[in-house]
């Protein structure tokens, strides 16, 4: 194990790593995670065997599901809910959906680029498992949610790990407590800006009119970006480490503290991922009564928190955001008369008011990022072995800019 990896810092949150960040001006919520947001479940399971591929080499397997329901009864009951599409080399299925009526009625399940296709029979066989009709049959709508990022560096995507009873599973067992973050879910077997990377979490309240609060929260799937753009609160943190790495590895190729993964950076890496970039899932929930429009605009606004950690929309990577909101039940699966319009009355937020919502959004995406990245371990996997992000080092650069 490289140096790097085995520095004495314990993963930790990034405001447990460096307390006098600054990372915005809003409370985080208790959890400072996605499941502040009250009914909002997340369940996160890693695969690194399948009873499928008994004889898989060590290491080859590493993926995982995340699930996220935005309420306990999703299937009846529809959030609010808009997508933005930052750069499109990705997939979010349902989309179209959301898009057109402005509902999300079904999980979201976040995974790898391979494992969309479980995932999405996953949703169905849980839905017809608890909504078939006595005979076993069903007359309902229902398109599945699931999104990816590619996971092909340290998992062998030619195993198809993720099946539809992880789904089922992820669904049963989602809860209330905090996201777990880094090699975890969907983000097991993901990198980002060239460290380990994985799943995110974070969380912020936002004082609304009289006593009234509201929460947003963010949970990321991040693997994507390069090393020399990562930045933490301003600070050019991954371009120190890369040009520190890139020095050592000219003057000493076997120098220890060189990271696992320097050699797909510096020799590697022109004909691999500057070619083919990852990408970011980024999920913003809320308890705010927002209309599927200014849920459209919230889902822009992950693009802030985003580029404040050094993402930029490379032309490769598929960087989906979606908004949705709890404060608003729009029933569905009835046999409502299709034929004659019925009036239906809904709080909403007044435009003029919506900034605090707007920047306590960005501020969750860039701490949820920064979590992923410093909650992330040095895994070793298929193609690489790729060490997660120094904590001491970062520690020692930030103190020139804390």
């Amino acid at each position: 194990m490289s140096q790097s990896a085995s520095s004495s810092a314990p993963r930790q949150r990034v405001r447990d790593l460096l307390p006098t960040v600054h990372l915005g001006r809003y409370q985080t919520g208790p959890k400072n995670s996605l499941t502040d947001i009250p009914g909002v479940l997340v369940s996160t399971q890693s695969i690194h065997s399948s009873p499928a591929y008994p004889n898989a080499p060590q290491n080859s397997i590493n993926t995982g599901v995340t699930t996220i329901l935005p309420r306990k009864d999703w299937f009846h009951q529809a959030c609010f809910a808009g997508i933005f599409r930052f750069n499109g080399s990705g997939e979010m299925t349902g989309s179209h959906w959301i898009e057109e009526t402005g509902l999300l009625h079904s999980p979201i399940v976040i995974t790898g680029s391979f494992g969309v296709g479980a995932a999405y029979n996953g949703i169905y066989e849980y839905a017809i498992r608890e909504y078939s009709d006595a005979e076993g049959k069903v007359d309902w709508f229902l398109t599945p949610v699931v999104a990816e990022t590619f996971d092909g560096f340290l998992h062998d995507v030619t195993k198809f790990a993720v099946t539809p009873q992880h789904i089922v599973k992820g669904i049963d067992e989602a809860s209330s407590d905090a996201v777990k973050e880094g090699n975890t879910g969907g983000g097991t077997g993901m990198l980002a800006h060239w460290f380990k990377g994985g799943t995110g979490s974070s969380s912020r309240i936002v004082p609304g009119e009289g006593e009234k609060k509201y929460t947003i929260g963010a949970l990321v799937q991040a693997n994507y970006g390069a090393m020399r753009d990562f930045r933490i609160s301003g600070a050019p943190i991954g371009r120190l480490i890369f040009e520190e790495q890139e020095r050592m590895a000219r003057e000493d190729p076997l120098n220890p503290k060189l990271m696992s993964q320097a050699s797909l950076l510096f020799k590697h890496i022109q004909e691999h991922k500057d070619k083919k970039d990852g990408s970011i899932i980024i999920i913003l929930a809320t308890d705010a009564p927002l209309h599927p429009l200014q849920l459209q605009r919230l889902a822009k606004r992950a693009t802030v928190g985003l580029s404040r950690v050094g993402g930029w929309g490379a032309n490769p990577s598929g960087d989906i955001f979606l908004a949705f909101s709890t404060a608003t039940e729009a029933e569905v699966q009835n046999d409502a008369d299709r034929w004659t319009p019925k009036e239906r009355k809904i709080d909403m937020t007044e435009d003029a008011t919506i900034n605090a919502l707007f920047e306590a959004g960005s501020d969750a995406v860039e701490e949820a990022i920064l979590n992923a990245l410093c909650m992330a371990e040095t895994t070793v996997g298929f193609n690489a072995t790729v060490d997660g992000l120094d904590l001491d080092r970062v520690k020692e650069l930030m103190e020139k800019y804390l």
